[in-house]
């Protein structure tokens, strides 16, 4: 390894460090942290490695990265807020907060639908240019217009990037702030480093590299068209002609300054692992003095609503969601049946635990494919510590 690993340790949970030591075999370049919040205390803040291969920059506590998908889980947490305020209802047509997306015959497509992955608008019909996913009324105003792909409702296929401007734009028509914004507002009290839109200011982001096998999977899947037939989850991640396959190059995709500091709600959330397992541990118990949600509306908003075989073909085990937030489920191993949160491209981890009241959060810039033990193995130390199941 070529650089070592910081950061501190509670008692009790020393072999959590040997565990995150051993996610850097093999990966001389990767950089990665790790946080863990226990009773809104941090009792793991791990960092190390290279933020960016280019120069050597060591990976240090206040590095931030690409969260991708986590960023979906966040926006899910502030609708969560939303319908508590009674600012939203997760069983109104989402047409009743924003008129235009009634249009070609998505009228009474609810709310719970489109955070659920069920509205139709799993990729774009028209190809999306890089512009369009820099210009928030250019994005939203596509996807109010465009026919679902197939009946909303009767189905569900993963929304890679769309539904975070779903969410997003609920939240901009309830609240009138775009949902950057209104994130930051919502954890400014808790003084966590994370972003939905990066601030032109911050530095110290780490540089993204797509592992070979990942890269090769990806590029695999976009030969995948059958008969002259949309390969719809791969349009879903690259949204036409907006991203490249493997959703970075080097200085292109989520490496691209422009796309970080864009607001992408579905993909483009930038954090510290610090920040982000804030985060989360005050979604389910007081920290800094803050908790962002109740019992009684995550117990809604974690409730399974989607689960089993997508529309469109693809190979177990498959993922369970509620009101946006990802579940526990054979696809992603939480740290106990009653976690929620969401994971992200490449093999970030994010989420909360209600039952042992944790936020947890492993970030790196090193992305992995299917067959990523390196979080899995983190999330299970943990579980063997808490005496979980």
């Amino acid at each position: 390894m070529s650089a070592p690993i910081q950061g501190t340790v509670a008692a009790g949970y020393e072999p959590i460090r040997s565990v995150f030591e051993a996610a850097f075999d093999g990966a001389p370049s990767m950089g990665a942290a790790l946080a863990i919040l226990v009773d809104g205390e941090v009792v793991v803040n791990l960092y190390g490695g290279i933020a960016d291969e280019r120069d050597g920059r060591r990976w240090d506590e206040d590095t931030a990265s690409v969260v991708f998908s986590c960023t979906k889980g966040l926006m899910s947490l502030l609708v969560a807020r939303l319908v508590e305020a009674g600012r939203l209802d997760y069983d109104a047509p989402v047409a009743r907060y924003w008129p235009e997306f009634a249009a070609a015959g998505k009228g009474a497509v609810t709310v719970a639908e489109a955070l659920s992955h069920r509205a139709g608008l799993s990729a774009p019909r028209e190809d999306f240019e890089l512009a369009d996913i820099l210009d928030w009324h250019a994005a939203t105003s596509k996807l109010a217009a465009q026919a679902p792909l197939w009946p909303p409702g009767g189905g569900y296929a993963y929304h890679a990037l769309t539904h975070g401007w779903l969410a997003g734009e609920l939240v901009r028509r309830v609240t009138g702030q775009s949902p950057g914004a209104y994130f930051r507002e919502t954890i400014a009290p808790l003084g966590a480093e994370a972003w939905i839109g990066l601030p032109r200011s911050r530095g110290n982001v780490a540089h993204l590299q797509v592992a070979s096998e990942l890269a090769a999977l990806w590029e695999m899947d976009a030969s995948k068209a059958v008969a002259g037939e949309v390969n719809w989850p791969y349009r879903a991640m690259t949204l036409g002609r907006a991203l490249p396959a493997a959703l970075v190059t080097s200085d292109g995709g989520f490496n691209d300054r422009r796309v970080q500091q864009a607001e992408i709600p579905g993909a483009g959330g930038i954090a510290t692992a610090k920040g982000l397992a804030t985060i989360w541990s005050a979604a389910v118990t007081e920290t800094r003095g803050v908790r962002l949600a109740s019992a009684e509306v995550l117990q809604r908003a974690t409730a399974t609503v989607t689960e089993g075989a997508p529309v469109f073909p693809a190979e177990p085990p498959y993922p369970r969601w509620g009101m946006g937030f990802q579940l526990d489920s054979e696809a992603r191993r939480f740290l106990t049946a009653e976690s929620f949160g969401h994971d992200g491209a490449g093999g970030q981890v994010a989420f909360a635990d209600p039952r042992h009241r944790v936020g947890f959060a492993f970030i790196t810039n090193w992305m992995r494919g299917p067959g990523d033990t390196r979080g899995t193995a983190l999330v299970d130390a943990l579980r063997q510590l808490l005496g979980a199941s």
